[in-house]
């Protein structure tokens, strides 16, 4: 982008998330209700993504967990748990009702690499079906899925759950620090269904309205200047020292920025009301800002495509009758 970058960033240990789902407005003062500093010691966050030394009301996640930001409040109460648990779909024809898009990127686990010439995409729709398995044994104590098919590979990752036809965020944790795939979704779809404490814990009556999306992380770059980023292209976590002597961190996901309609201030100066920062914000603090960009690969899922997919593969390999899902993967 014609600026000077900075040597670094491979991101390891970074943790703070955020990812927005609702228009927020946007000033030089801090919002008001429960955006405000969040976080504990250890490289956790609450509520956009915030950490540092200071805690917060109410239980916190392992250090390395990461809570992503809704940007809306929390959703609505939740229903109570259904007295059986919903019948897998029955075999015989093929995906019915799955979109094509899905359709075609279920057939080929990472594919949409983004046309000619383009690297193939580590992050597939098999990894939502994976999780996806894995919430649904947890709520109806199953045994736990076995092993999937895709790349164990460590990356640092994201697990986003949201609900309903307006698709309202609820759970999103991940962490920075990379983690092999198949132990890093099994622990990061609970977490985020489970314990972000900003929601209460999904049930299984909600199973039928959500929608799973994965993220990996890749391409950490440290910047010198803090606009030394694209919307829409990158993620950004930026760290700070608040009006109290001490360090901040926040992020959010490369799609946020684009969803709300922001530009590179905005987003910034949201990254520093949800990290905490209570002061005026000035263009010279804004340059004090250590920002690090980095990009994402995504894959969402809805619970029915999901279950196509399940019986997709099911009538593929000749199996006359519904399968519970931890048998998905044998």
């Amino acid at each position: 982008m014609g600026r000077k970058r900075c040597v670094g960033g491979d991101g390891s240990k970074m943790a703070a998330g955020c990812c927005g789902v609702k228009k927020q407005k946007l000033s030089s003062s801090p919002p008001s209700g429960s955006a405000g500093p969040g976080g504990g010691g250890g490289g956790s966050s609450h509520c956009g993504g915030a950490a540092a030394a200071g805690g917060e009301p109410g239980a916190l996640p392992p250090p390395s967990i990461v809570r992503l930001n809704g940007l809306g409040g929390l959703a609505g109460g939740a229903a109570g748990c259904a007295l059986s648990p919903p019948l897998p779909p029955s075999c015989g024809g093929g995906p019915g009702g799955l979109s094509p898009p899905a359709a075609s990127l279920l057939a080929s686990p990472g594919a949409g690499s983004g046309g000619p010439g383009c690297r193939k995409m580590v992050v597939s729709a098999e990894m939502c079906c994976f999780c996806f398995d894995v919430l649904y044994c947890h709520l109806y104590g199953y045994q736990p899925p076995r092993s999937p098919r895709f790349t164990n590979d460590p990356y640092p990752l994201f697990v986003t759950w949201k609900i309903g036809r307006d698709k309202r965020l609820r759970g999103c944790i991940g962490t920075f620090s990379a983690m092999n795939l198949h132990s890093g979704l099994r622990e990061y779809t609970l977490t985020s269904a489970l314990k972000d404490s900003r929601f209460p814990p999904m049930t299984r009556d909600e199973l039928p309205r959500l929608f799973c999306s994965v993220s990996l992380l890749t391409n950490f770059e440290d910047v010198c200047d803090y606009l030394d980023w694209e919307v829409g292209v990158h993620g950004i976590r930026i760290e700070f020292i608040n009006e109290k002597g001490s360090k901040r961190t926040a992020t959010y996901l490369p799609e946020v920025a684009k969803e709300q309609g922001w530009d590179h201030i905005q987003t910034i100066d949201s990254l520093l009301r949800k990290g905490g920062y209570k002061a005026p914000i000035t263009n010279e603090f804004r340059k004090t800002i250590k920002l690090t960009r980095y990009r994402s690969e995504k894959m969402t899922m809805s619970y029915t495509e999901y279950l196509a997919h399940r019986q997709h593969h099911h009538f593929q390999n000749g199996i006359g009758h519904p399968l519970p899902p931890y048998n998905h993967y044998s």
